[in-house]
């Protein structure tokens, strides 16, 4: 098992910056996928990034050249750099590790979430 802890959530205004930090309770370094993934009041879940250990990554649409992630295997931390914020990225955003590939479904560990809000 791992647990998961975010923090780097906040207010900021419009266009500016956060990054949001996941720390792990064990290493990570095995650990195949970790992900970002977000909730909006009154929508579902949805998938913000993902980083593998092979350093592979991919982005929702949305979020495209604004949003880095990456993973510092060492700190056994995931990071979310937000940048060019906007009003509709407003939500409670969440921590995902999925340590295997294999799996139906995939085994999946999740943390409390980090509130961001975007004011226009």
């Amino acid at each position: 098992q791992v647990q998961l802890v975010e923090s780097g959530g906040g207010l900021v205004q419009t266009g500016g910056s956060l990054r949001l930090s996941c720390a792990a309770s064990r290493s990570i370094f095995s650990i195949y996928q970790m992900g970002w993934y977000r909730q909006a009041p009154g929508k579902q879940r949805e998938l913000v990034a993902t980083v593998t250990n092979g350093g592979s990554t991919n982005y929702a649409d949305s979020v495209k050249g604004r949003f880095t992630i990456s993973r510092d295997n060492a700190k056994n931390t995931a990071y979310l750099q937000m940048n060019s914020l906007k009003p509709e990225d407003t939500a409670v955003y969440y921590c995902n590790a999925r340590p295997s590939i294999y799996g139906v479904p995939p085994t999946l560990y999740w943390g409390q979430g980090t509130q961001v809000t975007v004011s226009s």
